[in-house]
């Protein structure tokens, strides 16, 4: 069984309210706009991490970190991308090869907007965490954290942190 916590679009910001959560995790993933190297540091530096740039990354994140991050664990396949859209409009890039291969989670960051849909189509479930960083508009800070056990996911959690 793995522990994950889920968060996105940073944008350079990090704290001890986000490391506490980052030291009860067993991983922690990061949907894009990260903003400065020096966060996933921070968290690589307490808990492995898996990340992908977003639209406001530069070269040193984009060379540290993928587009598109696909990989299995504990049995369920995810694929983490920053502008990815969501079940019934999911962006062009990934439209395609989401239908033809669909992971059993499929996150993405960007919107600021926290979703959890599970898509009936693709038999997916559908992950934004929303914003954790304080650049944005959105008003408050959300991830999510959930376990991975065997092929199965539980224990979902929506985490919402102070107003900005």
């Amino acid at each position: 069984m793995k522990k994950i916590l889920l968060l996105s679009d940073t944008h350079s910001y990090i704290d001890d309210t986000m490391l506490k959560y980052v030291k009860k995790a067993d991983e922690v993933w990061h949907a894009g706009d990260i903003g400065d190297i020096k966060v996933t540091d921070i968290i690589s530096k307490i808990k492995p991490i898996r990340a992908v740039y977003g639209n406001i990354d530069n070269k040193i994140i984009r060379s540290e970190f993928p587009l598109d991050n696909k990989f299995e664990l504990e049995g369920v396949s995810v694929w983490i991308t920053h502008i990815g859209g969501y079940p019934n409009r999911y962006d062009q890039r990934i439209k395609s090869a989401i239908a033809e291969n669909p992971p059993k989670i499929f996150i993405s960051g960007h919107s600021h907007i926290l979703k959890v849909i599970y898509d009936k189509k693709l038999n997916l479930l559908h992950l934004n965490p929303g914003a954790v960083g304080k650049h944005g508009f959105h008003k408050v800070r959300t991830m999510l954290r959930f376990e991975i056990d065997k092929g199965n996911i539980g224990n979902l959690e929506i985490i919402e942190l102070e107003k900005r």
